[in-house]
């Protein structure tokens, strides 16, 4: 009871968070993003846009860790570094966002985020000509920003990365890695911005014991499955789930 008190929730609650969240790792496990996306997403039926986006944080930083035995030697580092350039710049700009606006306006914009980004990583382009520094770094900036806001900077990363011809175990890989330096960066911001504070800690702690289980079963099918159909089962996924929250906001505001 303890615990449910300290989430404030009802047991089912509880439960529909620990499924929502060992779905998200699961997929992380399998593509190397999309656990914030349908984290958040998931989430904000239950809980409000603010408690979630500092949760996610600290889960994003604990789930990379659980992804290093799997990707360590898969990692582009050079591409890491220049998105990172870019995302130091982009990360203060969402953290101020995210305390101006209100819980509706964010949860709208991290819908129509999730929508668009998914449509495009959809596509599928290759296009070795996008890929170049200042395309790096201008994507880091806007994931910066957007991962600030709302915990959902890998996405911009993601299509960049499709548009190129890396390998998926490398695109993987470089994400996830990505994703703990820069998780573990807006963390900081966020501990000192007082967005999170030891309450969030203390929630998210009982959350990242499902996250082994979802990187275990996640890499299952990275290895064995086809991974261009499974990551457009995610999409769908994501842009349904998207879809459902900017119907909850038209409901609740209009």
């Amino acid at each position: 009871m303890h615990l449910l008190n300290l989430f404030e929730l009802s047991l089912t609650n509880f439960i529909l968070i620990l499924i929502i969240i060992l779905v998200a790792a699961t997929v992380r496990g399998f593509n190397g993003f999309g656990f914030s996306a349908i984290s958040v997403s998931g989430l904000a039926f239950i809980l409000p846009t603010i408690e979630i986006v500092p949760i996610i944080l600290i889960l994003e930083v604990a789930i990379s860790i659980f992804m290093i035995p799997y990707i360590w030697n898969k990692i582009n580092w050079k591409f890491v570094v220049q998105i990172l350039l870019g995302i130091i710049i982009g990360s203060p700009i969402g953290l101020y966002l995210l305390k101006i606006l209100s819980s509706s306006i964010t949860h709208l914009l991290i819908c129509i985020s999730i929508i668009f980004f998914s449509i495009l990583l959809m596509r599928g382009y290759s296009n070795k000509k996008l890929d170049n520094k200042f395309a790096r770094i201008f994507t880091g900036s806007i994931s910066g920003t957007l991962n600030g806001l709302s915990t959902l900077g890998g996405l911009p990363v993601a299509l960049l990365l499709l548009v190129t011809s890396i390998q998926p175990n490398v695109i993987r890989g470089s994400l996830a890695a990505l994703f703990f330096l820069t998780d573990t960066y807006a963390f900081v911001l966020s501990f000192f911005g007082d967005i999170v504070d030891m309450t969030t800690i203390y929630r998210s702690i009982p959350l990242i014991f499902v996250l082994p289980l979802g990187v275990f079963i996640g890499n299952k099918f990275f290895v064995k499955s086809k991974e261009a159909t499974y990551r457009k089962v995610v999409f769908y996924f994501l842009i349904m789930i998207s879809f459902f929250g900017i119907i909850r906001i038209y409901l609740e505001n209009f």
